[in-house]
């Protein structure tokens, strides 16, 4: 009959009030558990992004849009030269918009190759001079044989790190 009278009284104590007793919670034995500190919740680490993320991610963007990596993993000795040739077609535009996109690349030197050019001033990485370079210096201008392309924006989405970068392209299995 006493455990009848304490589920009563711990019932409508916690109907009315929201917190039992302090003598139901002894009768029930949950001081114990009661005065047991409670653990702190640990913030879990922060995930590390490795250089290589970047390139994962930029290959998984060039194959979800432009299926770059199904053209160059495909064994092409099957096909002939106007398949191919087609197949390339598709690639190389859809390449070019995802690059466009995420990095709208310019010209270092906005000239037609094959012209005359002074060596632009500022870092030495803009420009790699090629044949008779003397040895004494930087030659102060040449020929332009490449226009080099400098990345004007960088827009790639930011990296989710719950998402396993390894997988370029998850496998598609159609069900019927």
């Amino acid at each position: 009959m006493n455990r009848i009278l304490l589920a009563f009284k711990a019932f409508f104590a916690l109907l009315f009030s929201g917190k039992l007793p302090t003598d139901v919670i002894s009768a029930l034995g949950l001081m114990e558990r009661a005065s047991a500190p409670k653990p702190m919740p640990v913030a879990p680490p922060k995930p590390e992004i490795k250089a290589a993320d970047g390139a994962l991610q930029l290959l998984g963007m060039l194959q979800r849009d432009a299926r770059i990596l199904d053209f160059f993993m495909e064994d092409l000795s099957p096909y002939s030269d106007e398949q191919i040739g087609a197949a390339a077609r598709d690639v190389h535009g859809s390449t070019r918009e995802v690059l466009i996109r995420a990095f709208a690349p310019v010209p270092v030197i906005d000239a037609v190759e094959g012209s005359s050019v002074s060596a632009p001033s500022g870092s030495v990485a803009m420009v790699k001079f090629i044949g008779n370079v003397p040895a004494t210096g930087t030659p102060s201008a040449g020929l332009l044989r490449h226009r080099g392309w400098r990345a004007s924006t960088t827009t790639i989405p930011q990296l989710n790190t719950s998402q396993n970068l390894s997988i370029l392209a998850p496998a598609e299995i159609e069900v019927e």
